[in-house]
């Protein structure tokens, strides 16, 4: 596979040489630019890696000779802009496919809260036909151009999730649980089915992520902790989605081209910050965290993912020792290379709208879903200055054709004509939703049974617990919505909760079920379970400081225990996306089953649960632990059960010994990062009020209203999708707070040059402003100015102006208060403590 593409790129560039492949610099209203030194990848110090010591693979997927003679003559004819249109991909809701014309755009996506026509919950049917547009408008050559066919990405990450009516499949660390192999294949065949009825064409799937800290917040992303275990999948998921390695013209088959993410080590950062930094050694990088690419390698793996995390500080998606040296060259990967959502901006020296890099570094097609612009100008005008080789464009261009090739998108026609498109009669598919079924019931991990388990099916049953009968709780994020919240029942056509499965087994035996989310009951049951645990997130909304369940999640422990002061057996489900430690819960139950995160097929937890009627198990419990579970909040502090544990009705029950339990709602989060990613730390709150305290709005979700309306509270990009909040007021006084019960000390940081740091973006700037502190019993402001901003500008006022303007440093609960006078319009992207504020505001 290597020969043929050096060759090919050899020839391309004689083919390019002296004009670029017809572009004229200056062409298309941009001035004509000066030749400079090309963009240098970045590959010395610690960050770089050694590919001698990885191991050696080869690409299975035949060379075809006359799509390399294909590729070859259309790079030849291709001008400079419909090249680098072919690197940039655009998300849905900022693209239309008069853009996709106009620009020859490589690649669209829809984000997690994107959709056709502006609708995230549009029917099936509004998806084909948005399908249909982007493609014909791809494919349109009247301006003498080419006409490569775009390619739609989506993240169908536990079934084809974004669409109402899908079959959504349990996250990947419940199939860890499951150790299964062909129940993997079979799911990602499913899926691509699903994915095909749309007009999809490519997933952002599997992930290969192998979590080392369940503090992450996508842990349940990945499959489990052990690297071996996730290997074993990722091959049969790559095979289910995309055919056998040799497999060509995907699309005239039921299947779609897979992404392995995130490349590398996304599940290994220090203290499992999404999207940090991981200090771990190269050969742990390797053994941990490069596994899992070698099984998708050898299926044939169409493209890589790359991850918005670094290594030894320096980002991944500019680290061309590993995506070049690595994974291109070692590896022998043949596909071609994306990178997430505008992670080129973390780059160093770069920025969501430039980032040359990143290319250099071995990204073939940048994720820039809402910046796309931008980014398609910064690379045509470095082109055609020289600054980014032709022969580097060339390569990422042929790499991608060679892709759409395999996928057989020049000869499919539009979406529309495609096999297995509009034949919605397969979302949600009676056979996709026993294979989800079955999925869950494999997935549920028995930690405990004092023999109460499996319930007899006959009598009366009471099902308590707020996520009992909520189907988006129970299938998590990246389920419709990014965030998998702002939904409900209604949008599952088809599914089936925990409770209404519990309810339907119960009463086939001729049994009674009682759905009380307090506990409460109107007739004595014979036995009670008690559905508890995660909310529903994604990305960094899910990263934790400890491993503590979220203390407002914890009142089902008290119903726990009231049911069973009245001796009435207790069984609690545990809705999860990783092991959390929740000792009081296992004490006061019964029997304790972890459901992790099982998607829209309930009915798999009742058939384990509930017994036939002589009371034996229908389904014994087969899942065991994909990671390790902690003994108490700090992980450090070892394991309660090792990864691989899980007890089953075949060897019976293992000897309860009560657990020593801690209080987890005293345990601290971030003292320096107060508010980041759309986020207040833990334990901290995000408020908006009025003249004075008695007026006040706790912001929780968005979009919210505050202040009888005065002030409406938006998600805004920043760094990360949706990581600012945009407040949009119009008249009057309004301020914005964030508050800790517990003070905050910052006495010490005062004494030193430390700064109180905001970074905002400003559209309409107010009459007048004012940043302050506040306690118990002090208040300090301080009048600033602020002006209409051209992007985000970080700020910071010295701590120790508010000292010396009578602030109680010693005794915060409002370290941060920004107040406005007059109709503005402005977003805070972050709030923290430090000393590289971009512009010092004077004290007065």
């Amino acid at each position: 596979m290597k020969a043929a593409q050096q060759a090919l790129v050899g020839f391309v560039m004689l083919a390019t040489v002296g004009g670029c492949a017809g572009y004229e610099v200056g062409a298309s209203g941009s001035p004509p630019v000066q030749a400079s030194a090309p963009v240098a990848p970045l590959d010395d110090g610690a960050a770089t890696a050694n590919p001698s010591i990885w191991p050696a693979y080869e690409y299975p997927v035949p060379t075809q000779p006359d799509d390399e003679e294909r590729i070859t003559a259309l790079i030849a004819r291709m001008t400079l802009p419909e090249k680098i249109g072919q690197l940039v991909q655009a998300d849905l809701c900022c693209v239309s496919p008069e853009d996709v014309r106009k620009y020859n755009l490589g690649s669209i996506l829809v984000g997690g809260n994107s959709g056709p026509y502006g609708n995230d919950f549009a029917p099936a049917p509004e998806w084909l036909k948005a399908a249909d547009e982007f493609h014909l408008a791809s494919v349109d050559t009247q301006d003498g151009g080419v006409g490569i066919p775009v390619v739609w990405g989506t993240d169908a990450v536990h079934g084809h999730s974004n669409i109402i009516g899908a079959t959504i499949f349990p996250h990947n660390m419940g199939l860890g649980a499951a150790r299964d192999v062909d129940l993997i294949e079979k799911i990602g065949a499913a899926t691509a089915k699903e994915i095909r009825v749309t007009g999809q064409e490519w997933t952002f799937a599997p992930t290969v992520a192998v979590p080392q800290d369940m503090r992450w917040g996508r842990a349940y992303e990945g499959y489990s902790s052990n690297p071996q275990l996730v290997a074993s999948y990722v091959g049969a998921m790559v095979r289910g989605l995309q055919g056998p390695p040799d497999n060509d013209n995907l699309l005239a088959g039921p299947y779609v081209i897979a992404s392995t993410k995130h490349f590398l080590a996304d599940g290994g950062t220090d203290n499992g910050v999404d999207q940090g930094d991981s200090s771990i050694s190269e050969e742990e990088l390797r053994d941990i965290h490069g596994a899992p690419y070698g099984p998708a390698i050898a299926e044939g793996v169409s493209t890589v993912m790359v991850s918005f995390s670094g290594w030894k500080g320096r980002k991944m998606t500019g680290n061309h020792s590993l995506i070049t040296g690595v994974l291109k060259e070692r590896m022998d990967f043949g596909g071609f290379v994306v990178s997430d959502w505008n992670a080129h901006g973390q780059v160093a020296g770069c920025t969501n709208e430039s980032c040359p890099r990143a290319l250099m570094a071995g990204i073939d097609m940048y994720m820039a879903p809402d910046t796309w612009r931008a980014v398609y100008a910064d690379l045509l005008k470095r082109a055609g200055a020289g600054e980014i080789p032709i022969e580097r464009i060339d390569d990422a261009v042929a790499r991608i054709l060679r892709v759409k090739m395999r996928l057989g998108l020049f000869e499919a026609g539009k979406p529309s004509d495609r096999p297995l498109s509009g034949q919605y009669d397969l979302l949600g598919a009676p056979e996709h939703r026993e294979l989800a079924r079955d999925a869950v019931r494999k997935s549920l991990v028995l930690l405990k049974n004092e023999g109460v388990l499996p319930l007899a099916p006959g009598g009366r049953l009471l099902v308590a617990g707020e996520g009992a009968d909520d189907i988006a709780r129970q299938s998590g994020g990246w389920t419709i919505t990014w965030q998998g919240t702002g939904i409900d029942n209604s949008h599952f056509p088809g599914a089936t909760s925990i409770y209404g499965g519990l309810a339907k087994a119960v009463k086939a035996a001729g049994g009674e079920t009682e759905l009380s989310p307090d506990g409460s009951f109107e007739e004595r049951p014979d036995a009670a379970i008690v559905v508890f645990g995660e909310k529903p997130y994604a990305e960094f909304q899910g990263d934790r400081a400890t491993l503590a369940l979220d203390a407002e999640l914890t009142g089902p422990y008290e119903t726990m225990r009231k049911l069973k002061a009245q001796d009435i057996p207790v069984i609690a489900v545990m809705i999860t996306g990783r092991p959390l430690y929740v000792n009081p819960a296992l004490n006061a139950a019964d029997a304790f089953v972890v459901a992790w995160l099982p998607g829209s097929e309930g009915e798999g937890i009742a058939d384990v649960l509930i017994g036939d009627a002589q009371g034996e198990p229908r389904f014994d419990f087969s899942g065991k632990l994909p990671a390790a579970w902690p003994k108490t909040p700090d992980m450090s502090d070892g394991a309660l059960w090792e990864f691989g544990y899980g007890l089953s009705y075949a060897e019976g029950s293992a000897p309860w010994r009560e657990l020593a339990e801690v209080d987890a709602g005293e345990i601290a989060g971030d003292s320096r990062l107060w508010f980041s990613a759309g986020s207040p730390a833990a334990r901290w709150s995000l408020l908006v009020e009025g003249d004075g305290t008695a007026d006040q709005t706790r912001i929780t979700t968005t979009p919210a209203e505050a202040l009888g309306g005065r002030v409406r509270v938006t998600a805004e990009n920043f760094i990360v999708q949706e990581g600012a909040r945009r407040f949009a007021v119009s008249g009057g006084p309004a301020s914005v707070a964030l508050r800790n019960f517990d003070p905050v000390n910052l006495d010490r940081e005062t004494n030193a040059d430390v700064l109180l740091l905001v970074t905002t973006r400003i559209w309409s700037a107010p009459q007048s402003a004012m940043l302050g502190v506040a306690g118990d019993e002090t208040r300090a402001m301080i009048p600033i100015d602020l002006a209409e901003t051209h992007g985000f500008v970080r700020y910071g006022v010295p701590l120790k102006c508010f000292r010396d303007r009578g602030a109680d440093m010693t005794n915060l609960t409002m370290p941060f208060v920004l107040s406005t006078e007059g109709a503005a319009d402005f977003a805070i992207g972050e709030v923290r403590l430090g000393t590289d504020a971009e512009v010092v505001l004077p004290c007065d």
